[in-house]
């Protein structure tokens, strides 16, 4: 076979990802203590960049600083964000081909001079080995990791989440049941259900209300919760004015069995948390705000306190500009003012995007906003996706690290989206919470010569209107705690047979 050499043209299409762009894309995921942080290096680097003041003159503001001071309010006809006409030299999302869109920051604005950087340049020259050293793990990231593995359920998620960040550094809950039901609009039922499976997790002892639950929990751990034990536990007080007589007879023990069971509590951790608390715990900071108006409908606004405030000095680059001598200076200026319109944009961009997205939230999930957890509406990345016009990883970067303060408590935006169950006769979708409260309707009916097999609850729920598979009847089943059929009829009937 010869080898020849001859000329092709061929068209095709590509995403660049400039420098700039993957910059933008960064900045968008990044919460407000590391925006700020960034922001902060950046005018380190940069003359040509300052803090804006409070009594600026009006027409030296910048377009972030009022976007920051705007308060937006939408009604239940409303909901959608400001429209902007994109740019020239917009740079295009590869998932939407031949349709135009706003920009974002999948898609910002960038100078033509980086356009020839190819999609593996990094945006940062410093390779630093220690951004791969394990972070130490916070108390609270713990128990997030085994809530997510232990709860299913988006409601319980959510009430769980809540409770894990009430706990304090010892690992005890520092708020009444009642009153968080009562901010979640969630039955307290419910929530001391959460909390019994936050209790189960590591470390033993963890989410207690006191220092004699979190023993107890250590001791049923342990299988070491008789009820001479609970005696002794539950007059801790006797324990520590050494009052050995009266614990003898409290507990009903003779005088060795006493000391073993105290050697036994001294081995327990009053405080399980301590062994995650060297890591400094950020406050959490909420980027957007929500609150009732007078008619009705919901405010949203962002947090202006959390957006960094950065001007251009044209001014100042006039003036430098004027006395640059050689190329080298005239560069290093031109490259200055590039970066510095460059954040000032994205940041503008960043603020609107991240509105827009929590706007739409709010819209969707109105029913939780007004009535509590249990009221949750299905939510997916593609439904607010499209109700703004942009692309999915946006949102999804959008709602990352980002947390919204409502009247109910502070919750990361991506709490809002929960999973749905496709209706059997093609209409309206169920939420899984819905379907989940179904399930455990049916098994709660139930008695002991009609025990319900998983098959069978999938064959009632597909009856009224539910599609859904037999596994995921079990996955819901063993989330909420409920044993298998033959577990539940065993114990119906042995319960039937002491009851005769």
């Amino acid at each position: 076979m010869a080898l020849t050499q001859r000329l092709e043209i061929r068209q095709s299409q590509a995403l660049v990802m400039t420098p700039q762009l993957m910059q933008a894309i960064k900045l968008l995921q990044l919460s407000n203590l590391d925006l700020a942080a960034y922001v902060e290096t950046e005018l380190e680097k940069n003359p040509l960049l300052e803090r804006s003041s409070e009594d600026a003159d009006a027409p030296a503001a910048s377009e972030a600083e009022t976007q920051q001071k705007a308060e937006t309010e939408w009604s239940s006809e409303g909901g959608k964000g400001e429209e902007f006409d994109p740019p020239e030299g917009t740079t295009a999302d590869p998932d939407d081909a031949g349709e135009a869109r706003p920009p974002s920051p999948d898609n910002l604005p960038v100078q033509s001079e980086w356009a020839g950087v190819g999609a593996g340049a990094r945006p940062d020259a410093d390779y630093n080995l220690e951004a791969f050293v394990s972070a130490e793990i916070t108390l609270v990231d713990h128990l997030a990791e085994q809530l997510a593995l232990a709860v299913a359920d988006p409601v319980r998620r959510m009430i769980g989440r809540h409770l894990i960040d009430l706990v304090d550094e010892a690992g005890y809950l520092t708020e009444n049941l009642a009153e968080v039901a009562e901010k979640l609009g969630a039955p307290p039922a419910e929530v001391e259900a959460v909390l019994a499976i936050l209790q189960g997790f590591e470390p033993p002892g963890v989410c207690a209300r006191n220092l004699t639950e979190c023993l107890a929990i250590q001791l049923k751990e342990l299988d070491r919760f008789d009820p001479a034990m609970q005696r002794l536990v539950a007059h801790l007080d006797l324990l520590a004015k050494r009052d050995l007589a009266a614990l003898r007879k409290v507990c009903d023990v003779s005088e060795d069995d006493l000391s073993d069971m105290i050697g036994e509590i001294r081995q327990l951790n009053p405080k399980p948390g301590l062994a995650f608390g060297n890591t400094l715990v950020q406050p959490i900071v909420p980027d957007v705000f929500v609150r009732q108006g007078p008619d009705g409908s919901y405010i949203v606004e962002l947090n202006s306190d959390t957006l960094p405030k950065v001007l251009l000095n044209q001014s100042y680059y006039a003036e430098v500009a004027g006395t640059a001598r050689n190329d080298k200076d005239k560069t290093y200026l031109a490259d200055c003012l590039q970066t510095a319109t460059w954040l000032v944009r994205a940041l503008d961009q960043r603020a609107k995007t991240i509105l827009k997205v929590a706007k739409e939230i709010v819209r969707q999930q109105d029913g939780f906003f007004a009535h509590g957890v249990q009221h949750l509406r299905p939510l997916n990345l593609k439904t607010v996706a499209d109700a703004i016009e942009m692309h999915e990883s946006t949102v999804s970067r959008v709602t990352a690290n980002k947390y919204m303060a409502t009247n109910r408590g502070i919750f990361e935006l991506k709490y809002f989206f929960t999973s749905a169950i496709a209706a059997a006769d093609g209409g309206e979708a169920h939420s899984a919470e819905a379907v989940r409260h179904r399930i455990k309707q049916l098994i709660d009916a139930e008695n002991g010569q009609d025990v319900l097999s998983d098959d069978t609850i999938v064959d009632r729920l597909r009856a009224a209107g539910i599609d859904i598979a037999r596994r995921t009847v079990a996955k819901y089943r063993e989330a909420m705690r409920i044993p298998s059929s033959v577990q539940r009829r065993r114990e119906k009937q042995l319960s039937a047979g002491a009851t005769s």
